[in-house]
């Protein structure tokens, strides 16, 4: 194991367009690699430039709080941030990874977060976020917080070998029961599901159990995705030991996507698999709009209805026409507000969709997502 200390030259990372999953604009890794090495992890993908032995080798970017505090300064700002949360949890590295009981960027981050007055949705698998419940509790009564953990099951054997360096699933149901008790919206990420492993009915089910039982905001999922190169050599290596049998079956479902996704027809009998037994538990699949409708702009709002229906409408089998919708709405910059007579104009843009747009510049919300989201 070992730590590097370097010095970047920006932290806020700024997306194209807002973010449905997380509904964030702005993301930041404070960390590069991960001591939690988990087997399947996508960080360690080439394309993500992370050098050195993924599991073992962390950068840690030592003027990050500075920066950050550039960076959320309105005084040192050129132009206000978008509205939304700043997502806490890197692509590259888990914000609460070991190697934070140190260093504590994490926290300093989210005394910055309290102190410029933002929302923060926090993603980990680590119950080191405990920690911080202090400063998270302030925050939710500022702005808004939200603490979602990361899961490829709940079962604790499995996760020892495909998860090594993190807390057992029943640790991570624990530091969520404690977030919601204190007020906290949670969600669970079940995602990867790992296939021919965590991907089986009786383990979706039972994840979905727990997420119900705890009393979660959401739950959203995702398969694994698996690149050529790096990423796929040490998940495979690691699969041998725990049954070789099954790297045939990986042979058929990977077949060299640029992104690193199975088949279409894998992926589309895995959600299938979860849409049956997430509606059993009716539990939104999706973060609901009550978390976030006073917290975007109103372009932003549209654009993660749109797409969240557009999603949840595809997971039930059935076109859409909101995601293309959703995308026309993120090319422009006029406030949709003012544009209540032209939006047929748009891309997209027909009758039932126009006036699904005008319900939600009316009441921040929809109805007929609140329908489909349980």
């Amino acid at each position: 194991m070992s730590i590097k200390e370097i010095k970047a030259k920006s932290i806020l990372r700024k997306h194209k367009k807002i973010d449905s999953w997380f509904l964030s604009c702005y993301g930041m890794n404070l960390y590069r690699g991960c001591m939690h090495n988990c087997v399947y992890c996508d960080g360690r993908a080439e394309k993500y430039n992370v050098n050195g032995d993924f599991g073992k080798d962390v950068a840690v970017k030592i003027n990050a709080i500075d920066l950050l505090k550039k960076e959320l300064n309105p005084n040192q700002r050129l132009a206000p941030l978008k509205k939304g949360f700043i997502m806490l949890g890197g692509g590259v590295g888990d914000s609460y990874q070991p190697v934070e009981k140190e260093y504590k960027l994490t926290r300093k981050a989210l005394e910055l977060m309290k102190q410029y007055k933002f929302p923060v949705h926090i993603l980990t698998k680590s119950t080191l976020v405990e920690r911080d419940i202090d400063l998270i509790k302030d925050i939710n009564k500022q702005s808004r917080a939200i603490v979602s953990f990361s899961f490829s099951s709940v079962n604790d054997k499995i996760s020892q070998i495909f998860e090594p360096g993190v807390p057992e699933p029943s640790k991570r149901l624990e530091t969520l029961e404690l977030f919601k008790k204190e007020g906290i919206s949670c969600g669970m990420f079940l995602m990867p599901v790992i296939p021919f492993i965590t991907d089986k009915p009786e383990f979706l089910e039972e994840s979905i159990k727990k997420a119900k039982e705890l009393g979660l905001d959401f739950i959203i999922f995702s398969g694994m995705t698996l690149k050529d190169g790096r990423q796929k050599e040490y998940f495979i290596n690691a699969l041998k030991d725990y049954n070789q049998n099954l790297i045939t079956e990986y042979t058929h479902i990977y077949r060299g996507d640029k992104w690193g996704n199975t088949v279409p027809e894998y992926y589309t009998s895995l959600q299938q698999a979860f849409n049956i037994i997430s509606k059993k538990y009716r539990i939104p699949r999706r973060i609901p709009p009550n978390l976030y409708r006073d917290l975007l702009e109103e372009n932003d709002i549209v654009m993660v209805i749109l797409e969240q229906i557009d999603y949840l409408l595809k997971l039930d089998g059935k076109k859409s026409p909101y995601g293309y919708a959703a995308y026309s709405i993120s090319q422009i910059k006029q406030p949709l507000s003012t544009m209540k007579n032209s939006l047929r104009s748009l891309n997209g843009v027909g009758t039932v969709t126009e006036n699904l747009i005008l319900e939600i510049i009316e009441t921040k919300n929809s109805t007929y997502l609140n329908k489909l989201l349980v």
